[in-house]
């Protein structure tokens, strides 16, 4: 498999770090989307969408939405419940870090850390991500006080979806420590077998 993505993006990193959970062998290929490599033709071939990560499996069929990719991976192993509802859970906490959670942390970080998103980063823009963002994690920390991971008693794909930008929170100017129950799952995670970090990995 090949997966098309960007090394520092959280999006990208959560399907690099289920593959080497689950020792899938595949070909990473950096294509940027702050360079205009995700608008050139060959790669909207690939995903009209003009986004990535991209996988393109082994029979040549491409998969776009990081999210979608997870759970393709995660079929028949132990990152996606076999159960309808736990299963439902996990879809409830992809759905939730796509509109709730990555909209204001992953923006505000990048606002902050890319030079080319700094005309975006007006005070209005900062505070209101830096509102959305605090309020997701607090829904994190409500849950994550009362199981050890975010669909219940297993670490699922939910948990990679989230880790990903959540870990780097710090990086938007978040404050983790004001999220303690967030903070242990994020060392929960970090521990869990085959974990690799998202830079330098």
């Amino acid at each position: 498999m090949k997966l098309y993505g960007m090394t520092d993006s959280g999006n990208c990193y959560k399907p690099r770090l289920l593959l080497a959970k689950l020792g899938i062998p595949y070909e990473h290929i950096e294509v940027s989307s702050r360079d205009g490599s995700t608008r050139r033709p060959d790669f909207l071939a690939r995903n009209p969408n003009g986004r990535v990560p991209v996988l393109e499996l082994d029979d040549g069929r491409f998969l776009s939405e990081s999210n979608a990719i997870l759970l393709h991976l995660a079929e028949g192993t132990r990152f996606l419940p076999s159960d309808p509802y736990q299963r439902a859970l996990v879809y409830q906490w992809l759905f939730f870090e796509q509109y709730s959670h990555e909209p204001f942390v992953a923006v505000r970080r990048a606002l902050l850390m890319y030079p080319e998103r700094a005309a975006q980063a007006t005070p209005e823009r900062l505070a209101a991500t830096l509102e959305g963002g605090n309020h997701a994690l607090g829904v994190m920390e409500r849950q994550l006080s009362r199981t050890p991971f975010l669909a219940g008693e297993a670490y699922t794909v939910a948990d990679i979806a989230l880790y990903a930008y959540t870990h780097d929170a710090h990086n938007g100017g978040f404050d983790l420590a004001a999220f303690p129950a967030v903070s242990a799952w994020l060392e929960r995670v970090r521990n869990d077998p085959g974990h690799i970090p998202m830079v330098g990995s």
